[in-house]
């Protein structure tokens, strides 16, 4: 938390831990719990006290001690805060003076071109986490930046509020490339999560502001490793192409499937927790094989509860399983 907030590095936090809870410590004591060289240590040592955060004993000027935590860090904190106004102050203005000059660009300069994987990978998380209302995503196979384990800047992004709705590939679902539980636990940080069967393009919409396309190019459609070179996105500014881009979002968003969380509207029932994952999958649109693959269970065992769900329901067809357990509150 230090070295996020207060700008120290990972050594120099560590060691005024060590220093805070140690009546005082040399560069070598100070080497031997963090486990480095004691010239290192003694320069860090060194850091720390030209931060205030670290004074020489009067005794023994080799022994260093640390600085009241309440009075050193509260000036660090102070010092930051001012320069976070600061930054605020000079991004208001350079996103005034940004928007003055997009609204010169002619109408056919509305789209940036970003080359090169890490560019890419850059940008998507660079835009999540500067956006401020909301994210809008189409996610379809394959994954040639990063998966959805690296982007990081996602749940940084639905931690600070920002809403995110995501439309997936149900492809995803069907190869196992995404499991039920992830779904489940994002749903459970506040994203919304819906399925399609088949999703147009990879597309990232920040605040309705800008849109990010991921683009490929393949040479051989055999060959599913992409080179750094043959990867890039657009970036498109307010313009109608994004408003066309916006429109497309929402018809696909509407048309998709919400994704039923294992539990969510199922109280009321008597059906079993596996019922319900069962029922909101094959909803989703899932192969019989796919949910048993999902949940971890035999295909004859998926077969079986579905059609005991049928009898249960008085029903003689899948579709009128999925309505009645929409009207029953099931799922």
């Amino acid at each position: 938390m230090l070295s996020d907030v207060l700008g120290l590095t990972k050594s120099q936090s560590l060691a005024y831990r060590e220093l805070v809870a140690s009546p005082s410590l040399d560069a070598a004591e100070l080497a031997q719990r963090l486990g480095c060289d004691p010239g290192d240590a003694l320069d860090v040592l060194r850091t720390l006290e030209s931060h205030g955060l670290a004074a020489r004993q009067s005794a023994d000027d080799s022994r260093f001690q640390a600085a009241p935590p309440e009075i050193a860090l509260g000036a660090l904190l102070a010092r930051r805060k001012d320069e976070i106004r600061a930054a605020q102050v000079e991004l208001i203005e350079l996103e005034e003076d940004f928007r003055r000059s997009s609204a010169l660009r002619p109408a056919t300069d509305v789209v940036d071109v970003v080359r090169g994987a890490d560019a890419v990978k850059h940008r998507i998380m660079q835009l999540q986490l500067g956006a401020r209302e909301t994210v809008e995503s189409f996610t379809k196979p394959p994954v040639f930046v990063m998966s959805a384990e690296d982007n990081t800047a996602e749940d940084q992004a639905v931690a600070r509020g920002v809403r995110y709705r995501v439309v997936v590939d149900r492809v995803f679902l069907d190869t196992g490339m995404m499991r039920v539980d992830d779904v489940a636990e994002a749903i459970d940080n506040g994203e919304e999560v819906r399925f399609s069967e088949r999703v147009p393009i990879k597309l990232f919409i920040i605040d309705r502001r800008l849109a990010f396309v991921p683009i490929q190019t393949v040479v051989d459609a055999e060959d599913s490793d992409l080179t750094p070179d043959l990867v890039g996105a657009l970036i498109i500014h307010p313009s109608g192409l994004l408003d066309a881009l916006i429109a497309l979002f929402e018809a696909v968003w509407r048309d998709a499937t919400p994704f039923a969380r294992p539990g969510e509207h199922a109280g009321g029932s008597d059906l079993d927790h596996q019922d319900v994952r069962i029922l909101g999958l094959m909803l989703v649109g899932l192969t019989d094989q796919s949910v048993a693959n999902q949940l971890g269970l035999s295909l004859r065992t998926v077969q079986r509860r579905v059609k005991v769900l049928m009898d249960v329901a008085g029903v003689s067809t899948r579709i009128q399983l999925g309505w009645h357990a929409a009207r029953k509150g099931w799922i």
